[in-house]
């Protein structure tokens, strides 16, 4: 994986961040979800996140 592919694939996945947790701020607005559940699934997102990041930066070729 080369430089601008870890950023590319760095803004998709910021970009998709920001759609789960415009959703689920929707789905607790509406009442489907709990203020709990939503936390619990922002944390959930969050550590795939970083997990995903490291991944992405051991592949980094120099």
């Amino acid at each position: 994986m080369t430089q601008s592919q870890r950023l590319k694939y760095s803004i998709l996945i910021a970009l998709m961040v920001l759609a789960i947790m415009l959703g689920l701020s929707w789905l607790q607005n509406a009442g489907t979800i709990s203020e709990k559940t939503f936390q619990y699934i922002a944390i959930g997102v969050a550590v795939i996140v970083v997990v995903i990041n490291g991944v992405m930066r051991r592949k980094v070729k120099p």
